[in-house]
């Protein structure tokens, strides 16, 4: 994808497609219906007999693969009693975390707005919040715990929103309450998620609609691959309140992802309203 298309995307116009990019995309919607005609019959007949259901992860690594993602685990990721903290580009971050590890996510509200979206969320057992919802802040904690406890795992993205793989923002920590004090023996494991090249491309930034994202990825040409870094875990126990767990977790985040850049991190050019972060003014240094 060009620069300009890039850009114009950012900017919220919906960008063309080819007539081959039109064709992949059905092609690729096609699939992920296949996928949904196989899996959500076979999760609602296992829910008869017995209770955590697979497939909800095994619909999610498959469509991540239709997507065009091909993963690479580095690291192990833990399976049972771990919080997640990761860094967040696009929504194939969702698909390929869970079709890797089974993780339920919190997510913003307006996803359960979303027909179909919403339903697929829930099956994953997602916690919907509202960021401008301060004084339902507790009933959105005792729901996280309740996936904790029902799921193993949950994944938090505390940047509060997607950004382009080049930068990485100040995190959020309101929804970590759920670790004051930490559930019994759970541990927090950072995870970076790496587009390399292809993460400014694939990244869904600005003001870009969701359809518009799922249009340009889905017809994209080839597949790309996506790492995804399960670093060190370590004990919530250890630190004083959410923002030390925060810190702790987005400076493991940084290093890996400093070293798999092999460059400076860079400031993020987009402002974001709901999360309070205004871009640096001035033009953007050439690389």
């Amino acid at each position: 994808m060009s620069p300009e298309l890039r850009e114009a995307a950012a900017r919220g116009e919906l960008t063309p497609l080819t007539f081959t990019e039109r064709l992949r995309f059905f092609v690729r919607v096609l699939g992920l219906i296949g996928l949904l005609v196989v899996f959500v019959p076979l999760h609602y007949l296992y829910r008869v007999f017995a209770y955590g259901s697979p497939f909800p992860m095994l619909f999610l690594r498959y469509a991540g693969r239709i997507a065009g993602a091909r993963v690479t685990k580095i690291g192990v990721p833990l399976r049972k009693d771990v919080f997640f903290i990761a860094n967040h580009i696009s929504w194939i971050d969702i698909l390929t975390l869970a079709g890797a590890s089974g993780t339920a996510f919190v997510a913003k509200h307006e996803l359960s707005q979303v027909p179909v979206i919403n339903w697929l969320c829930r099956l994953n057992r997602t916690v919907f919040v509202k960021r401008e919802n301060r004084l339902g802040v507790a009933e959105q904690i005792n729901a996280l715990r309740e996936a904790l406890d029902d799921n193993w795992s949950v994944t938090v993205f505390p940047e509060g929103t997607t950004t382009d793989g080049q930068s990485l923002l100040p995190f959020k920590t309101s929804m970590l309450s759920v670790l004051e004090p930490p559930p019994k023996d759970v541990l927090v494991q950072p995870v970076l998620i790496d587009y390399g090249e292809v993460g400014e491309e694939l990244g869904w930034i600005g003001d870009e609609s969701g359809l518009n994202n799922a249009r340009r990825v889905l017809g994209r040409k080839g597949t790309f691959e996506l790492k995804l870094h399960f670093l060190e875990p370590f004990s919530p126990e250890e630190f004083v309140g959410r923002k030390a767990i925060g810190a702790r977790a987005r400076a493991a985040i940084e290093a890996a992802l400093l070293t798999a850049l092999g460059k400076p991190l860079r400031e993020f050019k987009h402002d974001v309203v709901p999360v309070r972060y205004a871009a640096p003014k001035g033009p953007t240094p050439i690389e």
